[in-house]
């Protein structure tokens, strides 16, 4: 997980459900390893923003208004993460999405303000140590909680989510099942 994100930002509204993510009749055959994430993101707020996961870039990032992410525990992170969004900054977040984001090692960041501060299409850099969103374009920034490489949810991000951080504590091969 680098310390530093750059990138293209996408703008979504309040109460942004996990169902408009991962849309109920896809969660079941993603969950059973029938659909993959990649499948799967090509639904990916399909019912407010029809074909948008074919504009998405890698690299991307997604400013969200506030309660980001409710709805149920479904795993919403793996269509982001299969489209290449690279951090979700919102308003708020949603509890559940949020501790569901960090255990799949997806990066999540409640940062009031945001939505005054960037447009859809704007360029953001994101300083995870420090704290701070810049707005290139307009020199603004913003602060959230830092997030230094040593504090728990960084440990859990770099190591690629909960399992594979608990398997690399307890000495297990991350290799096998």
């Amino acid at each position: 997980m680098t310390p530093s994100i750059r990138g293209r930002v996408w703008k979504f509204g309040d109460n942004i459900s996990t169902d408009l993510m991962l849309p109920g009749r896809i969660t079941y055959p993603v969950m059973a390893g029938q659909v993959s994430p990649e499948e799967a993101a090509t639904h990916c707020m399909s019912a407010n923003r029809p074909g948008w996961y074919k504009l998405v870039r890698s690299g991307d990032i997604i400013v969200g208004g506030a309660n980001f992410g409710a709805g149920s525990g479904r795993p919403a992170h793996l269509p982001l993460q299969a489209l290449g969004i690279r951090i979700v900054l919102a308003e708020s977040v949603a509890r559940l999405f949020y501790r569901n984001c960090i255990n799949g090692g997806f990066l999540v960041i409640a940062c009031p303000g945001i939505g005054a501060l960037v447009e859809e299409g704007d360029t953001v850099d994101v300083r995870l140590r420090d704290g701070v969103v810049s707005h290139p374009g307009s020199g603004r920034t913003l602060t959230f909680p830092a997030l230094p490489p040593d504090s728990p949810p960084m440990e859990i991000l770099r190591a690629g989510g909960l399992i594979p951080y608990m398997k690399a504590r307890l000495g297990l091969n991350t290799n096998s099942g």
